[in-house]
């Protein structure tokens, strides 16, 4: 009989260590598409959370109807797409190879990422509504994407918000100030103009590079400042 080595197959199997990405229902799928791109591109893996709510939008700004049964190819034809919600063949393109990534339905709260114990980098939550955030900072844990990322905060792994949603009221500060007393990352949704953006994508890519810093994996999105020779000017 073939002798199986126990240590070497279980060492294997703790190789994948991914990052969690949970898509809440707040506008801004370009800026998740964005992130999961630049995560793969830069050989990542990835357990993928999409929220109920964020099907609605995700239909609404791409036209496409993610089911958990056909997830993977309608995750393939997300990232196909620009950031107009069209079909883009730059995007179609620079498409990453999905097999590495893993996807985990919103009410499976007996999935990986609901465990300290599953090992994950951290969480990447893009984009997060208001509703999302105060579930978080309440430690609500409704839904798999809140409880993956109380789990973040309790096992003090790396979590990065990206909120989107303007203006902002009175409580919904106050639930961004508890998750960052918590250790997150708060990080609005803001692109900037300064790296040159000639197309919507740029702005997109702009948003996704900045939460990809913060989880500290390296990309080529935008265009860095660097500052000026001879002086600077008013910004």
């Amino acid at each position: 009989m073939e002798q199986v080595d126990v240590h070497s197959h279980s060492h294997s199997r703790r190789q994948r260590v991914p990052w969690v990405v949970g898509v809440s229902g707040a506008s801004g799928t370009p800026y998740a598409a964005a992130v999961l791109r630049g995560l793969l591109d830069a050989g990542e893996s990835v357990d993928l959370v999409v929220s109920r709510s964020s099907r609605l939008t995700l239909l609404d700004e791409t036209g496409i109807a993610f089911r958990d049964a056909h997830w993977r190819d309608d995750l393939g034809a997300w990232l196909a797409r620009g950031a107009d919600g069209k079909p883009d063949t730059f995007a179609r393109e620079r498409a990453p190879d999905l097999a590495d990534v893993r996807y985990w339905a919103a009410g499976d709260l007996a999935a990986g990422p609901s465990s300290g114990s599953y090992p994950v980098k951290g969480m990447l939550i893009v984009p997060a509504s208001t509703a999302c955030v105060a579930g978080v900072a309440l430690g609500l844990s409704k839904d798999l994407l809140q409880r993956a990322a109380s789990v973040t905060l309790k096992e003090r792994r790396r979590l990065v918000v990206a909120v989107r949603e303007t203006p902002l009221n009175g409580q919904t500060l106050k639930h961004l100030v508890t998750l960052d007393e918590a250790g997150a990352v708060v990080l609005p949704a803001s692109p900037a103009f300064y790296a040159g953006a000639t197309h919507i994508q740029d702005l997109a890519d702009f948003v996704a590079g900045r939460v990809l810093d913060a989880a500290g994996v390296p990309h080529r999105l935008y265009r860095r400042w660097e500052g000026e020779l001879g002086g600077s000017r008013e910004r």
